[in-house]
Order: C-alpha cells, then sequence, then structure tokens
C-alpha cells in the first residue's frame, strides 16, 4: 500500500507543477508552448492537481508516521497550517517556472540572472520555513516524530523537485 500511495504522490507531484514546455519540445529545441489553449483552464488544472497531492500527501504522512489518538488531534492542525505555508511556497514556484517558460525562447541574461536568484532565493524560503515550524510540531509530538514527519515531507518534497528537474529543459545557451 505504502509503495502505491508513493508511486502516486510521485506522479501527482509531477503534474502539480509541471511547465508548460513539454519534454518532447525540449528535445527537440522546439519552442515553448502552453499545454492548452487557455491559461485559466491550465490554471484550473494545476490547482486542482495540487489539492489532490496535497490530500496524498496527508495519507502518505498518516501511514508512515505513528502517532496515538492523543498525538494526531494535535499534530494535524499544525501539518494543516504548515501545508498551507509550503503552498504558498509552491505557488511561487509555480510563478517562477510559468516565467521561465514564458521567456524561454528569448532569455536574456538579465533574465536568466533573475531568474537564478529567484530560484535560489525560493530554496533558502523552503529550508527557513522547515526550521521555523520544528519547534511547532515538537510541541505536538516527539522530536523523533518530529524527524521522521521532516524526512517523510522532505523526500516528498526530493521527488516533486527530481520530477520537476525531469520535465523543466536546460536554458538555451
Amino acid at each position: 500500500m505504502r509503495k502505491t500511495l508513493f508511486s502516486v504522490a510521485l506522479m501527482a507531484a509531477a503534474l502539480m507543477v509541471l511547465p508548460q514546455v513539454s519534454r518532447a519540445q525540449a528535445a527537440a529545441g522546439q519552442s515553448a508552448q502552453p499545454a492548452q489553449s487557455s491559461d485559466s483552464t491550465t490554471d484550473q488544472d494545476i490547482q486542482m492537481l495540487r489539492s489532490d497531492l496535497r490530500g496524498q500527501k496527508k495519507q502518505i504522512v498518516a501511514q508512515n508516521l505513528t502517532l496515538t489518538p492523543a498525538e494526531a488531534e494535535k499534530f494535524w492542525p499544525v501539518y494543516d497550517q504548515y501545508s498551507n505555508e509550503v503552498s504558498k511556497l509552491n505557488d511561487t514556484r509555480l510563478a517562477l517556472i510559468k516565467q521561465y517558460a514564458a521567456s524561454y525562447d528569448n532569455m536574456t541574461d538579465a533574465q536568466a540572472n533573475s531568474l537564478i536568484k529567484q530560484a535560489l532565493d525560493l530554496d533558502g524560503s523552503y529550508v527557513k520555513l522547515r526550521q521555523a515550524w520544528v519547534p511547532k510540531f515538537e510541541k505536538v509530538i516527539s522530536a523523533k516524530q518530529t524527524a521522521a514527519f521532516f524526512q517523510i515531507d522532505r523526500r516528498l518534497g526530493l521527488l516533486m523537485d527530481l520530477q520537476l528537474a525531469a520535465n523543466i529543459p536546460l536554458a538555451k545557451q
């Protein structure tokens, strides 16, 4: 069961913030074209997939984090608040990917520098967010459980990062 949910989460992560540049286009060196004719339709699809992923992520955490009923009652509201904060960073990531896709064919050096800086700043924001939330989780569950939670959370994040990296072409040189 864990393996199935993990596979589903991986596929959902791939779809969560997929750029509007397809692998085939990137391999062929073709221009970035929207996957659908309407940005609002694409945005709606992404929001739906992100919502599905959040639910699957919660299931994965529940299956892999051993909590008593009393611990669970305290943990899940904190988890939901944390997930909302992560979601805001993911919104920023999506906007950055859209910006990259929009400038893919004619990116200037200045745009490339800006994108690099924004991506690095965003990476730092994820780290700062996790650091800020460790003590909040430790107030409701043990340090070992908090460590396990952040391992699960980070692994899921790494899977998403891997899928994104596999689907976002390198900048044209």
